[in-house]
């Protein structure tokens, strides 16, 4: 990142900011910690038992679509065993459950795991419904645990973390990208063009929308942006009329927004009716997937939104050796796109192999969790280093621009995501540029 952005968001401010506002989607630390017992070390012998929770069914249900065919290429990677730093040769094994992208879901599989299979390791990733309550049993029964894909201010102070406490949890670790990761990008990408800078904030009345407002609102007006808050709006909300009006009334010319995706589609229909349409409609929460913006159909293209992961970023998994080109084709030989999740899927697995074979002893879960702490690994999401992290026990990734176009003539499918913005990786190519919502 230039320096001269970097420097609109210290980390210790934003922290401060961060923890004051709750952050996004926090889920209560304390659904899976009871009746657990600690235990230092897991079952015996040579093999080692990873347990892994994903949304496969339920509202989260699109986040767990590549967990198959990802699978597939971990359990070939790791076939032969593994080697430990103890020297010692380890069978791994996956022990996969799905959460139904229920809170209550998810803490009862982590303790059915922790409890009934004596996992060494646990892996959980999306959403912090899925997520938070999985490393909460984890921390109780101190059974080493890493995560991603929950910004990472609601995975740590979510869970209870206060701030200025920076190694706040013991057994458990995560990656994923923050609000300060977030501002980075829309500052950049919305200076990509020509608007007056007023910004309409569309954040709901919910745990996600309002730590958004706290935490993202003071970034983007540090940035040089005007931000007209709209107030926040409930969940389910049906008539978008008053926070239109606001938008229209203020020339809002950047929509920024948090919402469900059901309330972005009847939101962004009564925008257009009623005669708001802002040069760029950048959104987040909804639109990470195609299924998503398909949804609305001629009123997606040319929403812009941010990518966690895209296949043309030039990283690979260390664990398979799969470039993100070689990720997107053996996945839509499958018959299905693309999505953010799968570079992210390969990273979680690329992350923990390379801890059981970073730690002293694999088979030691204090050890284990210590060890994750000086993690260094490269994966499809860059190159991630727990020593350069905001916490301890965190390691922020990046969340780049990009816009949602009309596939060419000749594709299988409807539309594609496109890079457009790269402040935080230069290294990351540019796909194409980035132009005014509708004008194409």
């Amino acid at each position: 990142m230039p320096d001269s952005q970097q420097d609109l968001f210290p980390r210790r401010e934003f922290v401060k900011r961060a923890g004051a506002g709750g952050l996004l989607l926090s889920t209560g630390g304390a659904l899976a910690a009871c009746g657990v017992k600690k235990s230092s070390s897991g079952g015996s012998g040579n093999t080692i038992k990873v347990g892994y929770v994903s949304p496969l069914t339920g509202e989260a249900a699109s986040f767990g679509e590549p967990d198959t065919y990802v699978l597939g290429q971990v359990r070939k990677a790791i076939a032969g065993g593994i080697t430990g730093a103890d020297g010692k040769h380890y069978t791994v094994e996956i022990l996969q459950k799905d959460s139904q992208s229920s809170p209550q879901t998810a803490a009862s599989v982590a303790n059915a795991l922790i409890n009934g299979s004596a996992v060494d390791l646990m892996l959980t990733t999306s959403t912090p419904e899925v997520v938070n309550p999985v490393a909460d049993a984890c921390e109780a029964a101190g059974t080493p645990c890493i995560s991603t894909v929950v910004p990472w201010e609601a995975w740590y102070f979510g869970r209870g973390a206060k701030p200025g406490n920076k190694a706040a949890y013991k057994y458990t670790y995560h990656f994923s990208f923050g609000v300060e990761n977030f501002a980075a990008t829309y500052i950049s990408q919305w200076h990509l063009l020509k608007t007056n800078k007023v910004v309409g904030a569309l954040y709901p009345n919910d745990a996600d929308g309002n730590a958004i407002r706290a935490g993202l609102i003071p970034l983007l007006e540090k940035g040089g942006f005007k931000v007209v808050d709209a107030g926040p709006y409930n969940d389910g909300l049906n008539d978008f009329t008053t926070q239109i009006n606001t938008f229209k009334s203020h020339n809002c010319q950047i929509l920024n927004t948090f919402p469900l995706p059901p309330d972005f589609a009847t939101f962004w229909r009564q925008a257009i009716q009623q005669g708001y349409k802002p040069i760029i409609a950048q959104i987040a929460k909804t639109g990470l997937f195609p299924s998503q913006v398909e949804a609305l159909g001629s009123l997606g293209p040319t929403l812009a939104t941010g990518a966690y992961w895209h296949p043309v970023w030039p990283y690979s998994s260390s664990l398979t050796g799969l470039s993100g080109a070689q990720m997107q084709a053996g996945y839509e030989a499958t018959g299905k796109q693309w999505t953010q999740q799968l570079g992210a899927d390969f990273a979680l697995w690329d992350v923990g192999i390379a801890a059981l074979k970073h730690a002293p002893n694999p088979k030691d879960k204090v050890g284990l969790a210590n060890s994750v702490a000086t993690l260094k690994v490269d994966t499809p999401m860059g190159h991630l280093d727990w020593t350069q992290g905001p916490v301890k026990n965190v390691v922020d990734t990046i969340i780049p621009g990009c816009q949602w176009f009309k596939s060419k003539p000749g594709s299988k499918f409807t539309l594609d995501l496109l890079m457009t913005e790269n402040a935080q990786d230069r290294s990351i190519p540019i796909q194409a540029r980035l132009v005014p919502y509708g004008s194409v």
